[in-house]
Protein backbone atom coordinates (compact mmCIF):
# COMPACT_ATOMS: atom_id res chain seq x y z
CA UNK A 1 0.00 0.00 0.00
CA UNK A 2 1.25 3.29 -0.64
CA UNK A 3 2.02 5.91 2.27
CA UNK A 4 0.07 9.63 2.34
CA UNK A 5 0.51 12.21 4.49
CA UNK A 6 -3.13 13.95 5.47
CA UNK A 7 -2.59 16.35 2.65
CA UNK A 8 -2.28 14.05 0.32
CA UNK A 9 -5.68 12.05 1.72
CA UNK A 10 -7.70 14.92 2.24
CA UNK A 11 -6.64 15.81 -1.17
CA UNK A 12 -7.80 12.09 -2.76
CA UNK A 13 -11.00 11.54 -0.81
CA UNK A 14 -12.12 15.03 -2.73
CA UNK A 15 -11.31 14.18 -5.73
CA UNK A 16 -13.06 11.10 -5.52
CA UNK A 17 -16.27 12.25 -4.38
CA UNK A 18 -16.92 15.15 -6.98
CA UNK A 19 -15.75 11.78 -9.05
CA UNK A 20 -18.68 10.20 -7.80
CA UNK A 21 -21.40 12.77 -7.65
CA UNK A 22 -21.54 15.42 -9.21
CA UNK A 23 -23.52 17.25 -7.13
CA UNK A 24 -20.13 18.31 -4.45
CA UNK A 25 -18.45 20.75 -5.17
CA UNK A 26 -15.47 23.06 -3.76
CA UNK A 27 -15.37 27.09 -2.79
CA UNK A 28 -13.30 29.59 -0.68
CA UNK A 29 -10.51 31.71 -0.60
CA UNK A 30 -8.19 30.11 -3.38
CA UNK A 31 -8.89 26.95 -3.64
CA UNK A 32 -9.55 26.24 -7.34
CA UNK A 33 -6.38 28.63 -9.39
CA UNK A 34 -3.82 28.04 -6.45
CA UNK A 35 -5.30 24.78 -5.32
CA UNK A 36 -5.66 26.45 -1.39
CA UNK A 37 -2.93 27.83 1.08
CA UNK A 38 -2.52 24.30 2.30
CA UNK A 39 -2.59 22.86 -1.64
CA UNK A 40 -4.96 20.53 -0.10
CA UNK A 41 -7.10 21.40 -3.10
CA UNK A 42 -4.58 21.12 -5.66
CA UNK A 43 -5.64 19.73 -9.08
CA UNK A 44 -9.39 20.10 -8.71
CA UNK A 45 -9.84 23.25 -10.57
CA UNK A 46 -7.98 21.44 -13.69
CA UNK A 47 -9.98 18.08 -13.54
CA UNK A 48 -13.93 19.71 -12.74
CA UNK A 49 -13.45 23.48 -13.79
CA UNK A 50 -15.03 26.77 -12.75
CA UNK A 51 -18.76 25.35 -12.13
CA UNK A 52 -17.27 22.98 -9.07
CA UNK A 53 -14.50 24.56 -7.74
CA UNK A 54 -15.05 28.13 -7.18
CA UNK A 55 -12.95 30.83 -5.79
CA UNK A 56 -14.51 33.20 -3.75
CA UNK A 57 -14.39 36.36 -2.25
CA UNK A 58 -12.35 36.92 0.93
CA UNK A 59 -15.90 37.04 2.73
CA UNK A 60 -16.39 34.25 5.59
CA UNK A 61 -20.00 35.00 5.93
CA UNK A 62 -20.32 35.39 2.21
CA UNK A 63 -18.90 32.05 1.63
CA UNK A 64 -21.04 29.99 4.62
CA UNK A 65 -24.22 31.78 3.20
CA UNK A 66 -23.99 30.90 -0.52
CA UNK A 67 -23.07 27.28 0.77
CA UNK A 68 -26.17 27.02 2.95
CA UNK A 69 -28.43 28.30 -0.43
CA UNK A 70 -26.78 25.66 -3.04
CA UNK A 71 -27.30 22.96 0.21
CA UNK A 72 -31.00 23.32 0.66
CA UNK A 73 -31.19 23.35 -3.33
CA UNK A 74 -29.94 19.83 -4.05
CA UNK A 75 -25.71 20.73 -4.64
CA UNK A 76 -23.45 19.40 -1.48
CA UNK A 77 -20.96 22.30 -1.01
CA UNK A 78 -17.75 21.58 0.14
CA UNK A 79 -16.27 25.13 1.79
CA UNK A 80 -13.04 25.94 3.23
CA UNK A 81 -11.51 28.53 5.62
CA UNK A 82 -7.95 29.31 5.11
CA UNK A 83 -7.30 29.20 8.80
CA UNK A 84 -9.83 28.38 11.57
CA UNK A 85 -9.33 31.55 13.58
CA UNK A 86 -11.41 33.24 10.33
CA UNK A 87 -14.21 31.03 10.90
CA UNK A 88 -15.75 33.21 14.06
CA UNK A 89 -17.10 35.27 10.94
CA UNK A 90 -19.11 32.29 9.92
CA UNK A 91 -20.97 31.71 13.30
CA UNK A 92 -24.17 34.13 12.79
CA UNK A 93 -25.46 32.17 9.77
CA UNK A 94 -24.13 28.87 10.91
CA UNK A 95 -26.08 28.67 14.19
CA UNK A 96 -28.77 31.07 12.97
CA UNK A 97 -29.46 29.06 9.96
CA UNK A 98 -27.63 25.94 9.16
CA UNK A 99 -27.80 24.41 12.12
CA UNK A 100 -31.11 24.96 12.49
CA UNK A 101 -32.33 24.08 8.48
CA UNK A 102 -33.55 20.12 9.35
CA UNK A 103 -35.62 21.62 12.58
CA UNK A 104 -37.06 24.88 11.31
CA UNK A 105 -38.31 23.21 7.92
CA UNK A 106 -39.69 19.66 10.04
CA UNK A 107 -37.00 18.28 7.66
CA UNK A 108 -38.51 19.76 4.84
CA UNK A 109 -34.89 20.95 4.06
CA UNK A 110 -31.52 19.91 5.09
CA UNK A 111 -27.74 21.57 4.53
CA UNK A 112 -25.63 19.00 3.32
CA UNK A 113 -22.65 21.08 3.48
CA UNK A 114 -19.32 20.37 5.10
CA UNK A 115 -16.99 23.43 6.62
CA UNK A 116 -13.21 22.46 6.26
CA UNK A 117 -11.30 24.41 8.30
CA UNK A 118 -7.26 24.34 9.30
CA UNK A 119 -6.63 24.84 13.11
CA UNK A 120 -4.40 24.37 16.22
CA UNK A 121 -0.74 25.45 16.61
CA UNK A 122 3.20 23.73 16.09
CA UNK A 123 3.61 25.75 12.92
CA UNK A 124 4.60 29.13 14.25
CA UNK A 125 2.25 30.95 12.51
CA UNK A 126 0.48 34.48 12.80
CA UNK A 127 -2.40 35.79 15.33
CA UNK A 128 -5.96 33.98 14.40
CA UNK A 129 -4.15 30.99 12.75
CA UNK A 130 -3.27 28.27 15.45
CA UNK A 131 -6.01 28.64 18.34
CA UNK A 132 -8.22 25.26 19.00
CA UNK A 133 -11.67 26.33 19.50
CA UNK A 134 -13.23 23.50 18.30
CA UNK A 135 -16.03 23.45 21.58
CA UNK A 136 -17.54 27.18 19.60
CA UNK A 137 -18.48 24.80 17.13
CA UNK A 138 -19.88 21.04 19.28
CA UNK A 139 -21.81 23.49 21.60
CA UNK A 140 -23.96 24.07 18.56
CA UNK A 141 -26.80 22.21 18.11
CA UNK A 142 -27.57 20.75 14.67
CA UNK A 143 -23.46 20.65 13.79
CA UNK A 144 -21.32 17.79 13.75
CA UNK A 145 -17.88 18.62 14.59
CA UNK A 146 -14.91 16.29 13.39
CA UNK A 147 -11.27 15.84 13.56
CA UNK A 148 -9.39 13.27 12.08
CA UNK A 149 -5.71 12.68 13.40
CA UNK A 150 -4.22 10.62 10.81
CA UNK A 151 -4.07 10.37 6.97
CA UNK A 152 -6.48 7.01 6.79
CA UNK A 153 -9.09 9.10 9.62
CA UNK A 154 -8.95 11.87 7.53
CA UNK A 155 -10.26 10.26 4.58
CA UNK A 156 -12.36 8.47 5.54
CA UNK A 157 -13.92 10.66 7.60
CA UNK A 158 -14.03 13.53 5.14
CA UNK A 159 -16.03 11.02 2.84
CA UNK A 160 -18.48 10.93 5.65
CA UNK A 161 -18.55 14.26 6.27
CA UNK A 162 -19.71 15.01 2.44
CA UNK A 163 -22.22 12.02 2.25
CA UNK A 164 -24.05 13.02 5.62
CA UNK A 165 -26.99 14.57 5.05
CA UNK A 166 -26.72 17.30 7.43
CA UNK A 167 -23.72 20.11 8.07
CA UNK A 168 -20.16 19.03 9.05
CA UNK A 169 -18.11 21.12 10.53
CA UNK A 170 -14.36 19.22 9.74
CA UNK A 171 -11.59 20.57 11.39
CA UNK A 172 -7.80 19.82 10.04
CA UNK A 173 -5.13 20.10 12.11
CA UNK A 174 -2.79 21.27 10.61
CA UNK A 175 0.05 20.72 12.79
CA UNK A 176 -0.09 16.91 10.59
CA UNK A 177 -0.65 18.28 7.34
CA UNK A 178 2.70 16.55 6.17
CA UNK A 179 4.14 15.63 9.58
CA UNK A 180 3.88 11.98 8.47
CA UNK A 181 2.83 9.45 6.29
CA UNK A 182 1.09 6.28 6.91
CA UNK A 183 0.02 3.25 4.55
CA UNK A 184 -2.98 3.87 2.86
CA UNK A 185 -6.25 2.05 1.49
CA UNK A 186 -7.32 4.62 -1.08
CA UNK A 187 -10.75 2.20 -0.85
CA UNK A 188 -13.60 5.30 -1.21
CA UNK A 189 -15.12 3.40 2.33
CA UNK A 190 -16.27 6.04 4.44
CA UNK A 191 -16.31 6.12 7.76
CA UNK A 192 -18.60 6.31 10.55
CA UNK A 193 -19.30 9.56 12.45
CA UNK A 194 -20.17 10.02 16.41
CA UNK A 195 -17.89 6.70 16.99
CA UNK A 196 -14.36 6.73 18.23
CA UNK A 197 -11.46 4.78 16.75
CA UNK A 198 -9.50 2.43 19.57
CA UNK A 199 -5.90 3.00 18.64
CA UNK A 200 -4.46 0.39 20.92
CA UNK A 201 -5.92 -1.91 23.58
CA UNK A 202 -4.69 -1.64 27.32
CA UNK A 203 -6.02 -2.97 31.11
CA UNK A 204 -4.61 -0.25 33.05
CA UNK A 205 -5.16 3.06 31.92
CA UNK A 206 -7.58 5.14 29.23
CA UNK A 207 -6.26 7.84 27.20
CA UNK A 208 -8.91 10.02 25.23
CA UNK A 209 -7.02 12.48 22.81
CA UNK A 210 -7.71 13.38 19.29
CA UNK A 211 -6.57 15.98 16.29
CA UNK A 212 -2.20 16.67 16.58
CA UNK A 213 -1.97 15.56 20.20
CA UNK A 214 -3.33 12.00 19.16
CA UNK A 215 -0.49 11.67 17.44
CA UNK A 216 2.10 13.06 20.43
CA UNK A 217 -0.50 11.10 23.12
CA UNK A 218 0.64 7.92 21.13
CA UNK A 219 4.62 8.39 20.92
CA UNK A 220 4.49 9.18 25.00
CA UNK A 221 2.47 5.93 25.54
CA UNK A 222 5.17 4.21 24.02
CA UNK A 223 7.85 5.10 25.55
CA UNK A 224 5.90 5.13 28.65
CA UNK A 225 4.54 1.49 28.08
CA UNK A 226 8.07 0.34 27.13
CA UNK A 227 9.65 2.10 30.24
CA UNK A 228 6.78 0.38 33.39
CA UNK A 229 5.30 -2.22 31.61
CA UNK A 230 1.93 -0.39 32.25
CA UNK A 231 -1.15 -1.51 29.73
CA UNK A 232 -2.53 1.71 28.76
CA UNK A 233 -5.67 1.79 26.02
CA UNK A 234 -5.55 5.21 23.72
CA UNK A 235 -9.01 6.65 22.10
CA UNK A 236 -9.20 8.61 19.40
CA UNK A 237 -12.20 10.88 19.93
CA UNK A 238 -12.48 11.54 16.00
CA UNK A 239 -16.05 12.98 16.37
CA UNK A 240 -16.33 15.80 19.02
CA UNK A 241 -19.89 16.02 18.44
CA UNK A 242 -21.78 14.25 19.06
CA UNK A 243 -19.36 12.58 21.18
CA UNK A 244 -19.11 8.65 21.56
CA UNK A 245 -19.75 8.31 25.01
CA UNK A 246 -20.17 4.61 25.44
CA UNK A 247 -17.06 3.73 23.72
CA UNK A 248 -15.17 5.94 26.37
CA UNK A 249 -17.32 4.84 29.22
CA UNK A 250 -16.71 0.99 28.11
CA UNK A 251 -12.93 1.43 28.28
CA UNK A 252 -12.90 3.46 31.41
CA UNK A 253 -15.41 0.66 32.94
CA UNK A 254 -12.77 -1.50 32.21
CA UNK A 255 -9.43 0.14 33.01
CA UNK A 256 -10.52 2.40 36.08
CA UNK A 257 -8.87 5.29 35.01
CA UNK A 258 -8.52 8.38 32.66
CA UNK A 259 -6.31 10.59 31.23
CA UNK A 260 -8.00 13.41 28.34
CA UNK A 261 -5.32 15.17 26.18
CA UNK A 262 -6.25 18.08 24.75
CA UNK A 263 -4.69 20.66 22.63
CA UNK A 264 -7.81 23.82 23.59
CA UNK A 265 -7.50 25.59 26.40
CA UNK A 266 -8.97 24.06 29.99
CA UNK A 267 -11.80 25.89 30.43
CA UNK A 268 -15.62 24.57 29.06
CA UNK A 269 -13.16 22.74 26.45
CA UNK A 270 -14.03 18.80 25.34
CA UNK A 271 -12.23 17.46 28.32
CA UNK A 272 -14.57 18.66 30.33
CA UNK A 273 -17.52 17.08 28.46
CA UNK A 274 -15.81 13.73 28.35
CA UNK A 275 -15.00 13.78 32.54
CA UNK A 276 -18.97 14.64 32.55
CA UNK A 277 -19.64 11.31 30.57
CA UNK A 278 -17.25 9.20 32.41
CA UNK A 279 -19.15 10.07 35.46
CA UNK A 280 -22.30 9.85 34.14
CA UNK A 281 -21.86 6.59 33.18
CA UNK A 282 -18.29 4.63 34.79
CA UNK A 283 -18.18 6.81 38.06
CA UNK A 284 -18.42 3.88 40.35
CA UNK A 285 -15.44 2.35 38.55
CA UNK A 286 -12.76 4.73 39.10
CA UNK A 287 -9.56 4.11 41.06
CA UNK A 288 -8.78 7.51 40.34
CA UNK A 289 -9.62 11.01 39.53
CA UNK A 290 -9.82 11.73 35.55
CA UNK A 291 -6.74 14.24 34.33
CA UNK A 292 -6.40 16.79 31.68
CA UNK A 293 -3.84 17.68 29.84
CA UNK A 294 -4.83 20.65 28.20
CA UNK A 295 -3.86 23.89 26.41
CA UNK A 296 -3.75 27.01 29.15
CA UNK A 297 -6.42 29.64 29.64
CA UNK A 298 -4.73 32.41 27.38
CA UNK A 299 -5.04 34.13 24.29
CA UNK A 300 -2.84 31.30 21.75
CA UNK A 301 0.94 32.70 22.18
CA UNK A 302 3.64 34.07 19.14
CA UNK A 303 6.20 32.25 18.05
CA UNK A 304 8.43 32.36 20.91
CA UNK A 305 6.00 30.47 23.25
CA UNK A 306 3.36 28.17 21.44
CA UNK A 307 5.16 25.32 22.40
CA UNK A 308 4.36 26.37 26.37
CA UNK A 309 0.93 26.73 25.34
CA UNK A 310 0.71 23.21 23.88
CA UNK A 311 0.19 20.00 25.80
CA UNK A 312 4.15 19.03 25.86
CA UNK A 313 5.44 15.33 26.06
CA UNK A 314 6.55 15.35 29.70
CA UNK A 315 2.93 16.94 30.68
CA UNK A 316 1.15 13.99 29.47
CA UNK A 317 3.90 11.51 30.88
CA UNK A 318 3.39 13.01 33.83
CA UNK A 319 -0.57 13.17 33.79
CA UNK A 320 0.34 9.41 32.78
CA UNK A 321 2.03 8.24 36.25
CA UNK A 322 0.27 10.00 38.50
CA UNK A 323 -2.74 8.96 37.34
CA UNK A 324 -1.27 5.01 37.47
CA UNK A 325 0.12 5.96 40.77
CA UNK A 326 -2.93 7.33 42.87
Amino acid sequence: MPKLTMVQAINLALHQEMERDDTVLIMGQDVAVNGGVFRLTDGLFDKFGPERALDTPLAEGGIIGAMLGMAINGLKPVGEIQFSGFAYLTLAQLEGNVARTRSRSLSKFTAPLVLRMPYGGGVRALEHHSESKEAYFAHTAGLKTVIPSTPQTAYRLLLAAIRDPDPVVFMEPKHSYRAFKEEFEADEEAGELSRCRIVREGEDLTVVSWGAMLHRTEKVIEQFVEDTGASVELIDLQTIAPMDGNTIAQSVRKTGRAVVVQEAQRTLGPASEIIALINDKALMYLEAPVKRVTGFDVVMPYFARENFQIPSEPRIRDALAETLAF
